[in-house]
C-alpha cells in the first residue's frame, strides 16, 4: 500500500512538473512569435503584415498543390511501384520453373540415394505397407515430433491469447455479454435445432469411427494420425455446435485436454528417444516389425499415429472452442 502510494505521488509531481515546462515553453513561443505592436514603426508594420501575408500565400499553395497534384501523385507511384512488383515476382516465379527439371528425368535432384532407400528397404526397415507413413514416422519422425510441438505450441498460444478470463476486465465484450447474460449462449449454441441434432447423433459417431480407421489403418494404407486427427476433430466440432458446450463438457474437459496433449507428446519423444539410440548405435531393437500387411505391425509407427492422431484432434477442437466461446 506505501509503495503504491509512493509511486502515485512520483507520479503527480512529474506530471505537474512536465506540465508546468510545457506551459513556460508555450508562453515563450507565444511572446516570441507575437512581438509588442505599439514598439513597430509603421514601416516595419506594414513590413510584417506583407510577410504574413506571404506566409498565408505559400501556405495556401502549398496545400492547394498537395490536395490537386500531391496525393494523385503519390497514388499512381504507389500503383506503379505495386505492379513493377509483381511483374517481377512473375518473371522470376516463370523463369524457375522453366529451368526445373522435366517430370521424369532420371537426372532430377529428387532420384538420389535417400528416395532409392524408402523405396527398395523401406518395408523391410520400418514394416509399413504404406511408404510414406514409413518415411514420415520412421525415416523423418524427429521432424514430424516438431511438427506436434507445432501444433500444442500453436493451441497454448490461442488460450493463452483468447481464453477468456473472467477476473480480468480485458476480456472479450462477447464474454462480458455471456457473463452477463447466460441465457444469451442460445444464440451461439442452437440447442433446441432439432434438424441438427438428429443429424448429428448419426453422423458423429460414424465421423469418429472413420477418424479411428484412418488414424489405426495409417501404416497399411492412405491416412495416418494427421488426417485421421482432423476426421475425429471435425466430429468433435459437429457435436459441440449441435449440443452445446455444457453436453461436451460431460465427457471432455479442458484437465482432459492438458493430459491428453501430454500423454501423447511424451509417448511420441520417448518411443523415438528409444528408437534413435538402438539406430544410432546399431543396437538391436526388442520392439518387433510384425508381419507386413497386419494391423499390429511396423513397430512403433502404430504407436506414434495414435500420438499424432490424438493431438490434431485436441488442437482442432480447441481452436474452434476459444475462437467461437473463448474457453474449452
Amino acid at each position: 500500500m506505501a509503495k503504491n502510494k509512493l509511486f502515485a505521488r512520483v507520479n503527480a509531481w512529474l506530471d505537474d512538473e512536465t506540465g508546468g515546462l510545457e506551459r513556460v515553453m508555450e508562453a515563450a513561443q507565444e511572446q516570441a512569435a507575437a512581438p509588442d505592436i505599439e514598439e513597430l514603426t509603421p514601416a516595419e508594420k506594414r513590413w510584417a503584415q506583407e510577410e504574413l501575408e506571404e506566409e498565408r500565400r505559400i501556405e495556401a499553395a502549398m496545400n492547394d498543390w498537395t490536395e490537386k497534384k500531391g496525393k494523385p501523385f503519390v497514388k499512381a507511384l504507389y500503383n506503379v511501384l505495386c505492379v513493377a512488383v509483381c511483374v517481377t515476382m512473375i518473371a522470376l516465379l516463370l523463369y524457375t520453373v522453366t529451368t526445373l527439371p522435366h517430370f521424369g528425368d532420371p537426372n532430377h535432384p529428387i532420384n538420389n540415394e535417400v528416395s532409392a532407400r524408402y523405396i527398395e528397404k523401406g518395408l523391410q526397415e520400418t514394416g509399413a505397407v504404406n511408404i510414406v507413413t514409413g518415411m514420415i514416422l520412421d525415416y523423418r519422425a524427429f521432424d514430424t515430433l516438431g511438427e506436434s510441438s507445432v501444433l500444442f505450441t500453436a493451441a497454448m498460444v490461442v488460450l493463452f491469447l483468447l481464453r477468456k478470463d473472467k477476473n480480468s476486465a480485458r476480456h472479450s465484450q462477447l464474454a462480458q455479454a455471456m457473463d452477463l447474460n447466460p441465457h444469451s449462449d442460445t444464440y451461439y449454441e442452437p440447442k433446441n435445432d432439432i434438424i441438427l441434432q438428429k443429424t448429428a447423433t448419426i453422423l458423429v459417431p460414424v465421423v469418429l469411427l472413420l477418424g479411428v480407421y484412418v488414424v489405426l489403418n495409417g501404416h497399411l494404407s492412405p491416412g495416418g494420425g494427421f488426417s485421421g486427427g482432423a476426421i475425429m476433430g471435425a466430429g468433435l466440432i459437429l457435436y459441440v455446435t449441435a449440443f452445446g458446450f455444457a453436453q461436451m463438457r460431460k465427457f471432455f474437459t479442458y484437465k482432459l485436454y492438458q493430459r491428453i496433449v501430454l500423454a501423447a507428446l511424451l509417448t511420441y519423444a520417448i518411443s523415438k528417444c528409444y528408437s534413435f539410440y538402438t539406430g544410432a548405435n546399431h543396437i538391436h531393437s526388442i520392439i518387433p516389425l510384425g508381419t507386413p500387411g497386419a494391423i499390429l505391425s511396423s513397430g512403433l509407427i502404430l504407436v506414434l499415429n495414435i500420438c499424432v492422431g490424438f493431438i490434431v484432434t485436441c488442437t482442432m477442437y480447441c481452436f474452434y472452442a476459444v475462437f467461437r466461446k473463448g474457453e474449452l
